[in-house]
């Protein structure tokens, strides 16, 4: 059943009788209408990256990506997140959905140019009893990414939380935290400093013999985040259905749950907003704006890509998006090696313990990663392995002959 809260959000209920279609639906393959980039051209890859705030050359200068082993621009690995956020959402209309976390594998490197196409599937979900809003449900879908060549570039298996806005509104597990946060002017300073301190490895190679364990990642600071962040990151990840005027009003019209009036502007915003709208934010039981999980994620994954350099190859990366990033938060991206190996294919191995901490000290998005690095002694290239044919580099050609 659905009601309209006083700040026009639709309002849905965690019913056995929805619980018990979606049994009946485990293991479909899901429509994907939320889809935005599918072509990797230049524009996409560079306004991706805008969004993110990740100045790696191999993602914005042709000429720089032309002389690495890549050999032409490619997108970095979180760029897949602007072609689809890897979720549908389904079912339990007027239920939050707040996606929570991923586990990526990648496979082969996105060329500009390059076509991707996505799949995804629902795996199954659980129900639990959550302090943000009682009864909750834990949503789990796969996502699966595929180029022209029909070559899976990449998959994820991902979990969103599925909430009552009421019943978070009236639990206020955030309600305490002050917003936005009173920042001293020392203290912004250094924020600052922070950010634009941001090592890049690039084309010194980064070898597995010269990693140590317990080494810690030069850290990736993003912040303080503000409304100019949300929209670079709409603009170059588009994660869901936004339009304006009457593109806008026909698609809130066939799908109203998708959208509620500003209590101040009387405008039809996008549920989305909680994003950047302070007014839809609360009506989700959150006290300010914060950002998108897949966001965070793709910080998290500038991180990884900086310390690697061009020659190392992300093999996966598992995060969970723990605690909100608000507006006028700043969040300090860390990592530590934690072990190197061999694995199974004889590639040189390293594991790196990820974390996203905010200024309260608190873990925004604790994980996992494994990087393939090159070897000195063994005169592997991980990047080179999965290279496909010069012919095919930054062209978009088709099938393999």
């Amino acid at each position: 059943m659905l009601e309209e809260a006083q700040d026009g959000m639709a309002e849905g209920t965690i019913s056995n009788e929805a619980l018990e279609e979606w049994e009946k639906r485990i293991g479909a393959k899901l429509r994907i209408g939320n889809l935005f980039n599918q072509s990797a051209s230049y524009e996409a890859i560079r306004n991706f990256v805008n969004g993110i705030g990740d100045s790696n050359p191999l993602y914005r200068d042709r000429e720089y990506a032309g002389r690495t082993s890549y050999g032409a621009l490619a997108a970095p690995p979180g760029w897949l997140y602007s072609v689809f956020p890897t979720w549908v959402l389904q079912g339990l209309p007027g239920v939050h959905a707040f996606h929570s976390g991923n586990d990526w594998k990648f496979y082969r490197p996105v060329y500009m140019n390059d076509r991707i196409t996505p799949e995804c599937h629902f795996t199954g979900f659980d129900v639990r009893t959550s302090k943000f809003a009682g009864k909750t449900v834990f949503e789990y879908q796969r996502a699966d990414f595929y180029n022209q060549r029909n070559e899976l570039v990449a998959t994820t298996d991902l979990w969103l939380i599925r909430a009552e806005r009421k019943a978070a509104r009236e639990i206020g597990k955030y309600a305490s935290i002050q917003l936005p946060h009173p920042w001293r002017e020392e203290e912004l300073r250094k924020v600052d400093e922070d950010t634009l301190a941001e090592e890049i490895r690039g084309n010194r190679v980064r070898y597995w013999e010269d990693v140590k364990e317990s080494e810690e990642l030069p850290p990736v600071v993003k912040g303080i985040l503000g409304l100019t962040d949300m929209i670079a990151y709409t603009a170059g990840a588009g994660p869901v259905q936004i339009a304006a005027h009457g593109v806008q009003l026909r698609l809130y019209r066939k799908h109203p749950t998708w959208a509620f009036r500003d209590p101040l502007t009387r405008a039809w915003e996008p549920v989305y907003g909680v994003h950047f709208n302070k007014a839809a934010a609360n009506g989700a039981g959150l006290p300010y704006p914060y950002d998108v999980g897949v966001q965070r994620n793709s910080w998290l994954i500038s991180l990884l890509t900086n310390w690697m350099g061009d020659e190392g190859w992300l093999k996966s990366c598992y995060a969970e998006y723990r605690k909100f990033v608000f507006f006028s938060d700043a969040v300090w991206l860390k990592g530590k090696v934690v072990g190197k190996y061999l694995d199974e294919e004889g590639e040189c191995c390293v594991d790196i313990e990820t974390h996203g901490v905010n200024q309260r000290g608190e873990d925004t998005i604790p994980g996992r990663a494994t990087v393939i690095l090159p070897s000195r002694d063994k005169g592997t290239w991980p990047v080179r392995k999965r290279l496909p044919p010069e012919e095919f580099r930054g062209t978009g050609k088709g099938v393999y002959f």
